[in-house]
């Protein structure tokens, strides 16, 4: 049973979270941090959103299935293995360019942190997801 104050806090705090989350994965190859403790905290605004507000909602959110996200994770943390591949350098090699007028720094270090953070994402989700779904249908009396 959820209340209108958690569900109210939950659209504050789900984005305040997703950002935090993004914030956590774009330090961490300079600093502690990067893809996996990204994806857990990304991962729990939506479970929170999950709890608060049930999983059609959550899915709804997210705008992709999350075994699809997973998979997206591993073919960006492959992709990373292989522009280095490429290249000419070993596989995982860290290379950097940068982007625009701006010159803003990226790497492959980067790209594997961002396919870590999917695979998190997606994993973690998929699992919340069919725990909450379990728990709505034995609520529901259809369960075993």
């Amino acid at each position: 049973m959820t209340t209108p104050i958690l569900q109210a806090a939950t659209r504050i705090l789900v984005a305040l979270m997703l950002v935090f989350s993004f914030y956590v994965l774009l330090r961490g190859h300079n600093e502690p941090g990067g893809g996996f403790i990204g994806g857990l905290i990304g991962a729990a605004a939506f479970a929170l959103l999950t709890a608060s507000h049930g999983v059609a909602v959550a899915r709804q959110a997210l705008k992709m299935d999350p075994v699809n996200v997973t998979g997206l994770g591993v073919g960006v943390a492959l992709l990373a293995s292989l522009i280095p591949l490429g290249l000419g350098a070993a596989p995982f090699s860290g290379l950097w360019a940068t982007l625009g007028t701006a010159e803003i720094p990226v790497s492959t270090v980067l790209l594997f942190d961002l396919g870590v953070w999917l695979v998190v994402v997606g994993a973690v989700l998929t699992l919340v997801f069919a725990l909450e779904e379990t728990l709505d249908d034995d609520r529901d009396g259809e369960g075993d």
